[in-house]
């Protein structure tokens, strides 16, 4: 058996996954060798401040700050540090270089992803990274492989654990929106600033990633309609637990042919919705991750797991550090990831969608016919009245409505609870949701 030489890892950041990344490269050294068929030689560790404490005890001989010339002597490159600069800087150079680079920076994929796969394209090396959504769930190379001979319809997922952690103790134990995030940040699910997370950034970015690999379609990440769950109260939470849904966070992205033409477009979403408890997605509890995938010929898949933390995310980096080092033996060009479909990308009023909308009104004979009148004048059907007990406030008597609707386009949805809300009769819009997972 001809032995191959070692294979130079570089690896660009010591945090928790980096840390995690180098102590399971020098653990498993032997056994990585079998998988391969070559040793993986860690050749240093790139960080900015060398005397940071880390979260693995390793050699400290590894560690430099001088990036650049380490990734002039590497065969794969692992990119970790996170953020657009200089992480795109060093990508660039390692691919450039002939390196194969892994990465879990979806930031810098969501707004450099096209340049990135072009790059790689023109000189024969490979981009990967499916670390960079759901961290250890397997998600990224089915969508690219497996089913690449399928024709995908839906993606749906929950792909943030910080706002799945705190909407589920919300929902399982009753807490308030705020001492759920304060038990978040405690047990270190939620950052000390908490925006990127509960605003909806973070699974807006990685919507980004799911949909170019689902359809083939680069989507800008400002084409991404984003909600985060800053307006969702415990009320919300509670009356959906008695209608028998859960709310999460949901990051979809969807192809929409149009039923007249037959020409398709793509739609990539973030918002809080509505969903059945009978849906695998309401069962996703804690910090968990899971993405649900509708194809044409393979039906419904689930993909669950641990969607954060180190050690779990270290898993799928070594998981592509692997098919890296198997790709740089067997020899040949990388498999080009740029060729797109090129659909366009909709704005969120295209889609169509179900409303429950919760209105506060004055008890009085023909609010429902005055309600009626503005849903059929949008062409919105409903599925579901439901009305409360009249109370009295301040000498005023007032009702609530829950109402679910039909199907219907999200821009007719949406000039209907405008109208609503200008009706005399209504006092207050009290919740606006949308409900998703229902055929």
């Amino acid at each position: 058996m001809i032995e191959y030489r070692n294979l130079r890892v570089a690896l660009l950041g010591a945090g928790s996954v980096g840390s995690q990344t180098a102590r399971l490269l020098l653990d498993h050294a032997d056994e990585l060798a079998l998988r391969v068929g070559a040793r993986l030689e860690l050749a240093g560790i790139a960080v900015r401040n060398l005397d940071a404490k880390r979260d693995a005890d390793l050699p400290a001989e590894l560690y430099t700050t001088d990036a650049a010339a380490l990734i002039d002597g590497a065969d794969i490159v692992v990119e970790l540090m996170g953020g657009i600069e200089p992480a795109r800087s060093y990508i660039i150079q390692a691919l450039t270089s002939g390196a194969d680079v892994i990465t879990a920076n979806k930031a810098l994929l969501a707004e450099h992803g096209d340049e990135l796969f072009d790059i790689a394209d023109q000189v024969g090396a490979q981009l990967y990274y499916e670390a960079s959504v759901a961290a250890a769930i397997p998600i990224l190379r089915p969508l690219r492989d497996s089913l690449a001979g399928d024709r995908i319809n839906r993606v749906m997922g929950i792909v943030n654990g910080s706002t799945n952690y705190i909407l589920d103790r919300m929902d399982r134990f009753g807490d308030s929106a705020e001492d759920a995030a304060r038990v978040a940040l405690e047990l270190g699910f939620l950052e000390a600033d908490p925006t990127l997370d509960v605003e909806g950034y973070d699974a807006a970015q990685k919507v980004t990633i799911l949909a170019n690999l689902a359809f083939h379609t680069s989507v800008p990440v400002e084409q991404v309609y984003r909600e985060g769950i800053t307006e969702v109260t415990a009320d919300q939470v509670n009356a959906a637990r008695e209608a028998g849904y859960a709310i999460k966070l949901l990051a979809i992205a969807e192809r929409l042919p149009d039923p007249e033409t037959g020409v398709e477009s793509v739609s990539a979403r973030v918002y809080p919705a509505l969903i059945s408890r009978d849906h695998p997605l309401a069962t996703v509890h804690e910090g968990k991750n899971a993405v649900f995938v509708e194809a044409e010929a393979a039906g419904s898949l689930m993909f669950y797991g641990a969607g954060a933390g180190g050690v779990e995310t270290a898993s799928a980096v070594l998981g592509d550090v692997v098919s890296a080092a198997r790709r740089h033996l067997a020899g040949g060009p990388g498999v080009a990831l740029k060729a797109r479909a090129d659909l366009p990308v909709v704005p969120v009023g295209a889609i169509e969608t179900r409303y429950q909308f919760t209105l506060e009104v004055s008890d009085e004979p023909g609010v429902l016919a005055r309600v009626a009148s503005v849903l059929a004048t949008h062409g919105v059907s409903v599925e579901t009245v439901v009305q409360s007990a009249s109370v009295v406030t301040n000498g005023v008597r007032t009702a609530t409505l829950v109402i679910g609707t039909h199907s219907a386009q999200e821009s007719a949805l949406s000039a209907t609870v405008k109208k609503l809300a200008a009706l005399s009769v209504v006092t207050a819009v009290k919740s606006v949701l949308r409900i998703e997972g229902i055929s």
